[in-house]
């Protein structure tokens, strides 16, 4: 499959904020366009990227049209999405991606957002699993999420340096970096969307759900392959997990438990996911992650 790198940004190019997701407070946006303009950038947004619509930002249609506009848009250099909760996968069928395989521009987000990154993966176009409105706008610009946002965009590709976990599964693992939230992934299995897996390595994370609820999410990836066929698994941040005495064991217990590959390496405690400390993703970008007993590493190749 091709790989599709999208060109990355010089001073002046256009950043499209979209809202293809939940609505999402007016002032985050003006506050996410000022950052972007400190940047060097030149901030515009969609049509309906302050609309509200229930518990979306707009209608199926109108969300719909602001994310292909931006994507069929050849003076757009990059999507930012201004947030997640809800709302993608009622969309996502709607759009046309050969725009962005004729002209590949960077798609930044993450929570609901995975459902648009697992396409693009599925596409080979490379995005970024990263900071939305909210980030730029309440973060410091010397928050290690937000100057690494910016380094990525300007072509400073990072590498990650992890400490030991006790949870660590030692191994080398190479191939391109895939997946986002959980919930997500779980959701678009068997569908014409679900990420590329196989010879892949996996990236999860997770926000306020029950332990059990992991689980089972886990056991959906299982039951279809999805460990089996991965090279390496990297285990995010799972915020708002509280503990259930009912579930045997820890998270990471429960996570290894479920991946049915015992060969397959996996990094535990990886800084990204819905905390402050979320450092951007290249997904569908070819990676290695090494494990060792001394701490893990992530390096894009």
């Amino acid at each position: 499959m091709p790989m599709f790198l999208p060109p990355f940004l010089r001073p002046g190019d256009e950043v499209c904020l979209v809202s293809p997701s939940g609505a999402v407070g007016p002032a985050l946006v003006d506050a996410a366009r000022q950052r972007l303009a400190a940047w060097g950038y030149k901030p515009v947004e969609g049509r309906y990227a302050r609309s509200a619509y229930g518990r979306f930002a707009g209608t199926d249609d109108e969300r719909a049209a602001d994310l292909q506009a931006a994507m069929d848009d050849p003076h757009v250099r990059c999507i930012l999405c201004t947030r997640g909760g809800y709302g993608l996968m009622r969309i996502i069928d709607r759009l046309d991606f050969r725009p962005l395989l004729r002209h590949p521009k960077w798609v930044v987000g993450f929570s609901d957002i995975t459902a648009l990154h697992a396409a693009l993966s599925r596409q080979g176009v490379v995005s970024v699993h990263g900071g939305m409105a909210r980030a730029l706008a309440e973060l410091p610009p010397d928050a290690l999420s937000v100057a690494l946002l910016r380094d990525v965009l300007a072509g400073r590709l990072p590498a990650y340096t992890l400490p030991p976990h006790a949870g660590n599964r030692p191994g080398t693992a190479e191939g391109l970096l895939v997946g986002g939230n959980l919930s997500l992934l779980a959701a678009l299995q068997g569908t014409p969307y679900e990420p590329p897996y196989a010879g892949n390595i996996l990236f999860v994370e997770e926000v306020g759900e029950s332990p059990y609820r992991i689980d089972r999410l886990l056991r959906t990836l299982r039951l279809g392959g999805v460990f089996r066929r991965l090279t390496g698994l990297v285990v995010g941040s799972f915020t708002g997990a509280d503990p259930d005495p009912l579930m045997p064991g820890t998270l990471e217990q429960q996570i290894r438990d479920a991946v049915d590959n015992p060969s397959l390496p996996v990094c535990f405690g990886f800084p990204a996911g819905h905390g402050d400390d979320n450092r951007p993703l290249l997904l569908g970008h070819p990676a290695r992650l090494d494990v060792t007993d001394a701490g893990a590493t992530l390096a894009f190749r």
